[in-house]
């Protein structure tokens, strides 16, 4: 498939590019043609700025109560709020807000090794005894 001069390179994280080849498959679509599909939905709901759209934009910002919203604008809600967890939890660094609290963490290192990190900033790799 040959791309067009207004094609352009970008990265997606792998669970977007996962969950778009499976669902690619069900409706018949390439992965890439799923991401599209889903991007140019996003955008002509994003840039609808009907009443409904306004109002979940209102609930968003704590300005409706959420039971004012219609059971449409609810799914609208929840896949915003959806989404927004999905960026926080991708771009937070458990491990030293867990740190920052005094708390001695487990995790796997880049060799599959178990390591102690301690609040201090030291670690050790725990013996697989």
């Amino acid at each position: 498939m040959a791309k067009s001069a207004a094609d352009k390179v970008t990265r997606f994280s792998a669970d977007l590019i996962e969950s778009a080849a499976v669902e690619g498959v069900r409706q018949n679509r390439s992965g890439r043609q799923q991401l599209e599909h889903w991007a140019r939905v996003g955008r002509a709901v994003s840039i609808r700025h009907t009443a409904a759209r306004r109002r979940v934009e209102a609930a968003l910002a704590g300005d409706l109560p959420l039971v004012d919203l219609s059971p449409e604008e609810g799914e609208v809600f929840n896949a915003e709020i959806d989404a927004a967890i999905a960026e926080q939890l991708a771009a937070t660094n458990y491990g030293e807000v867990l740190a920052r609290q005094g708390v001695t963490t487990v995790a796997l290192d880049e060799q599959g090794r178990l390591v102690e990190y301690r609040p201090d900033g030291t670690s050790r790799i725990l013996s697989a005894e």
